[in-house]
């Protein structure tokens, strides 16, 4: 489905999802419509347009489906959304995505908390997704998203055989992909060479994205890490909406505006124009209005010597 060729790292915006899910104010469909092209516009190629919840839960979610037909339209985009369940599933299948990540907590007792399941139950569903897919939307493809896999502010310690046993029971479950996540933002460079290396040995190509948190400044540092060690795609959010639940104050998710650069000036190229990501911001200012905004970029600029990564520079 993706065509990357031209690309080294393929950058997976979260803000429409990650970010506006963590938000108690509720962004008008229309602004993020308008979103969404921006950042499209600039160049990005993957969007995570929303998670398919109860509404009830999540009213920010409401419009998923909208989202997704919105998404569909924009030439190349490849959409993704949140499912955590089967009815979330069948929903999204049927508004026409190209991808579902299916959270998976490491941490028995952050499942719990989280989705209010049992590791059996998860797999139970996860079991059920899949044969959804296989039987009826072959085409769509289907990511774990490994959740608390460097540590959860519930259970603390979450051991790293732990989380390969859940990567490998997933890819024999049939899932495309299995990407790390570190939901509290507890990870350290180390940390993630070593699992993203261990993740790879145990599920070889199903190995697959990394999701950072900045909760604790260490997110740019772990995406170097990551790099390393050989991921291609790095999830990250605008302006680093999507604030910490369990930490209040701090800053979420790695913010896409600085990653660019940082890829970028490494020489890896992500086919974002920085100028119009940072654009797009103006469209989640008036979406939601005084919900902080971070990054160096937007504030410093990209700096005089400052070059677009080249092919085989």
């Amino acid at each position: 489905m993706h065509n990357n060729n031209d690309i080294d790292i393929l950058i997976s915006e979260v803000g429409p999802r990650d970010g506006l899910q963590s938000v108690k104010a509720t962004m008008p469909t229309e602004l993020k419509r308008q979103w969404i092209s921006a950042l499209a516009g600039a160049g990005l190629r993957e969007i995570e347009i929303g998670s398919f919840v109860s509404p009830k839960l999540l009213p920010q979610m409401a419009d998923a489906a909208q989202l997704v037909a919105h998404g569909r339209s924009l030439p190349g985009l490849f959409v993704t959304a949140l499912v955590p369940n089967l009815r979330g599933a069948q929903a999204a299948f049927e508004a026409g995505v190209h991808k579902i990540t299916m959270p998976i907590s490491v941490s028995e007792p952050h499942s719990l908390s989280n989705i209010r399941k049992t590791h059996a139950q998860v797999f139970e569903e996860v079991r059920s997704v899949v044969a959804l897919r296989n039987t009826q939307f072959p085409h769509i493809q289907i990511e774990a998203g490994l959740s608390t896999v460097f540590g959860c502010t519930i259970q603390g310690e979450v051991p790293e055989d732990d989380v390969i046993r859940m990567a490998v029971t997933m890819a024999e479950m049939g899932v495309d992909e299995v990407g790390l996540a570190d939901t509290v933002g507890y990870a350290n460079p180390t940390q993630v060479r070593r699992l993203f290396t261990r993740l790879r040995d145990s599920v070889g190509t199903v190995a697959g994205s990394a999701h950072f948190h900045n909760t604790r400044g260490q997110g740019l540092a772990n995406v170097v890490a990551a790099i390393e060690v050989g991921v291609t795609t790095i999830d990250a959010s605008q302006g680093g909406i999507g604030g910490c639940p369990y930490a209040p104050g701090a800053s979420g998710n790695i913010v896409t505006e600085d990653l660019v650069y940082l890829l970028e000036s490494m020489g890896l190229r992500t086919g974002v124009d920085i100028e119009r990501l940072v654009a797009a911001r103006e469209w989640l200012q008036r979406g939601l209005p005084g919900e902080p905004l971070y990054g160096f970029i937007p504030d410093a600029g990209v700096g005089k010597n400052f070059h677009y990564a080249k092919k085989d520079a």
